[in-house]
């Protein structure tokens, strides 16, 4: 299971979240793995059976009034039982005062105190959100990702099949560039794919006979994207005169990506064919399909209408 240390989420997210750190940095490295927060409640009056080690502890103003509300005795002895259950890291919101006896029960038991200005439902959106960039089932792929007409497109061939020069030629046509030749995959929910470029390579294209280009600085700033949806999987393959191609698209293929389905075509290349027109019919074609228009169906549809009424030929079929 991916886990994130405490010392990561403060080093990382300190300046998005806002956070302010209060005590105990022994146990930065202690490990959140569990994207989703908790808000302990009960657990300050003593019943801490469902604390969560390894989750985000939330305490909003409820929970920080209850403690200024308690005897100094019972104060302390909340903030004991909740510290020893050994959580992951607290956050308090509303950058509301914090009881001495919680700051001092972290310290001695090393348990990360933070506190924020944000509002409580801000926060843990922000901080969920941050968590599951982190935490999310992720891979890599030799490939090339582009947003056309708004759809991430991962094009997927063999190296030296042109996969950059297409590419090339579609940021030319206005369609940014998100990622070359490295491609990190993140799966976000159970069936969403995210792509980007690597830190090395990011806004790069190698081009063979040219180098490396940078797309950011030829083209502007709109000719790339930090990281897109992938909602199309592009295979350019080699054309072979013995092959057999698919002619209508009746049948719907699919590319299993941390398994999570995505549409698939294969794209035959060879000289003469304007590849950068194909996929950006692709592209429209797709968009149609999630809108519930299907052509090849549609087709279909209707060369089967016309066969039930007797006007076409039976060698059509």
């Amino acid at each position: 299971m991916k886990s994130v240390k405490v010392a990561e989420i403060v080093e990382s997210a300190a300046s998005e979240l806002q956070l302010d750190v209060l005590a105990g940095r022994a146990g930065f490295s202690r490990t959140v793995n569990v994207t989703r927060i908790q808000k302990p409640g009960l657990a300050l009056t003593g019943y801490v059976d469902f604390v969560q080690e390894h989750r985000v502890q939330i305490l909003g103003s409820t929970e920080l009034t209850y403690l200024e509300r308690l005897s100094d005795s019972a104060k302390q002895a909340a903030c004991d039982g909740f510290c020893a259950v050994h959580v992951a890291m607290i956050i308090c919101t509303k950058g509301m005062s914090v009881a001495p006896a919680l700051i001092n029960a972290c310290e001695r038991t090393g348990t990360p105190l933070l506190s924020t200005p944000q509002t409580t439902d801000v926060f843990i959106s922000r901080v969920e959100g941050w968590l599951e960039d982190r935490l999310a089932p992720q891979t890599t792929m030799h490939g090339v990702l582009v947003e056309v007409y708004g759809l991430g497109v991962l094009m997927l061939g063999k190296s030296g099949i042109g996969k950059s020069e297409l590419a090339l030629d579609l940021v030319q046509r206005g369609h940014p560039l998100v990622a070359d030749d490295v491609v990190t995959i993140r799966r976000r929910g159970v069936e969403t794919l995210y792509g980007q470029g690597s830190g090395l390579t990011k806004h790069l294209l190698e081009i063979r006979g040219l180098g490396i280009l940078n797309v950011k600085d030829l083209f502007g700033v709109s000719a790339v994207r930090e990281k897109k949806r992938i909602d199309l999987i592009s295979e350019l393959v080699e054309w072979r005169a013995d092959e057999e191609y698919d002619r209508l698209g009746v049948d719907e293929r699919f590319f299993t990506i941390l398994d999570v389905e995505v549409p698939l075509i294969t794209i035959p290349v060879r000289p003469g064919r304007n590849m950068g027109v194909i996929v950006e019919a692709a592209a429209r074609n797709q968009l149609l399909k999630s809108m519930g228009r299907h052509s090849a169906l549609d087709l279909q549809e209707r060369l089967a209408r016309e066969l039930a009424r007797g006007h076409v030929k039976s060698d059509v079929e």
